[in-house]
């Protein structure tokens, strides 16, 4: 009986000092000290034992399910996302090596709804022995690496699906940005899923590949339910097989959310968000007293489609080249003889007068001046 007793003490003791919550404040502070620490690094080694260190702790802090909420506003040499459904977190970062190669270290945080189960796992980085394109489901232990900075949750019957917008450092000569899926099978975390549709086929993750010297756009937009992105071509056709020679052009494409599949859609309009309005300060001359005032005005982008638009909703009219001046409006209305106005001459810049129609008179005079000129 008496040790069954120090058994069960010795149980209860160890499940409180685990169960005990972590003053994150504290807990910040050191992290913050060794990512210094991390950042300050001079070659490949310290940096190794820096980023050992700082990971080390970040670990036993991520075992608080408070972490899952917790701001971490210090660490911002550390990419922290959230999903909008509060239940999933991503918190990663990268090392650069001394040859510019990037290491990538990420921790998923998830509550579970089953059970309010929570689970911190680390994805490790093992881009340095797998294809750099792989296309199959991938598990936490054998990740790509990179660093992702949206998530876009997609609900598939009972199960999320988080899609996530990425970029990799790759290469000296190109880079990349990354769509993919993590989801959670027990408390396993999964990367990739056959959501991705173009056409007849279908994929678990989309790279795109380009030239280092060119920044890529890959966004999601909530209004219109789609990631949006550049097309990718190459500076020359000849170039055609050498993705670090692909650059981004201003037509775009779109993966766009139907029920729980992206679809591939070429061609789409970028425009501005709606409401995405900004604000200045400018400074005028009050006409009563004289005085200088601050103003703020707003700027907003215009649908010039929209009947309600400042510019008054004008109908436009195509001008044929033939006549500039004729429209639609003005087409069967021709202007009687007696009452057309006769061309006035324009004034040339360099101060003669010019005129087409009478240019052999011109030509005329000039050698006739000419002549008397050599006389």
């Amino acid at each position: 009986m008496k040790k069954f007793t120090l058994l069960f003490i010795s149980f209860f003791a160890l499940h409180n000092l685990y169960s005990q919550s972590i003053d994150m404040l504290k807990a910040e502070d050191e992290l913050l000290f060794l990512l210094d620490d991390l950042r300050s690094a001079g070659n490949n080694q310290e940096k190794k034992e820096a980023n050992s260190n700082f990971k080390t702790k970040l670990k036993i802090v991520l075992q608080d399910k408070a972490a899952l909420d917790y701001p971490f506003s210090k660490l911002t040499t550390v990419g922290i996302i959230n999903s909008s459904d509060k239940k999933m977190r991503i918190i990663n970062w990268n090392v650069e090596q001394d040859d510019y190669s990037h290491i990538y270290n990420c921790f998923v945080l998830h509550a579970g709804s089953r059970q309010k189960k929570y689970t911190a796992t680390e994805l490790i980085d093992k881009s340095f022995g797998m294809p750099m394109h792989p296309s199959g489901s991938i598990t936490s232990d054998n990740w790509y690496g990179a660093l992702y900075y949206q998530i876009i949750p997609v609900k598939k019957g009972s199960k999320m699906l988080y899609t996530v917008l990425g970029w990799d450092y790759n290469s000296t000569m190109s880079q990349m940005k990354i769509i993919d899926v993590i989801y959670f099978t027990g408390s396993l975390v999964k990367l990739g899923s056959p959501i991705f549709k173009e056409g007849k086929t279908t994929k678990r993750r989309v790279f795109f590949e380009h030239s280092k010297k060119a920044a890529m756009s890959l966004k999601y937009e909530k209004d219109r339910n789609r990631i949006i992105f550049n097309q990718l071509a190459p500076e020359s056709p000849a170039l055609g097989k050498l993705r670090s020679f692909y650059v981004p052009s201003f037509v775009f494409d779109a993966f766009i959310l139907e029920g729980s599949k992206w679809i591939f859609k070429e061609d789409v309009i970028g425009v501005n968000k709606e409401g995405n309005a900004t604000t200045r300060k400018i400074y005028v001359k009050n006409e009563d007293t004289g005085e200088i005032e601050e103003k703020i005005i707003e700027f907003q982008w215009e649908d010039p489609s929209d009947p309600n638009a400042p510019g008054g909703s004008n109908k436009h009219v195509a001008v044929t080249p033939d006549n500039p001046e004729e429209t639609d409006n003005t087409k069967s209305k021709k202007t009687p003889k007696s009452s057309r106005v006769k061309k006035k001459k324009k004034k040339d810049t360099r101060g003669s007068i010019f005129d087409d129609t009478d240019s052999k008179s011109s030509k005329r005079r000039q050698r006739k001046n000419n002549k008397k000129i050599k006389l």
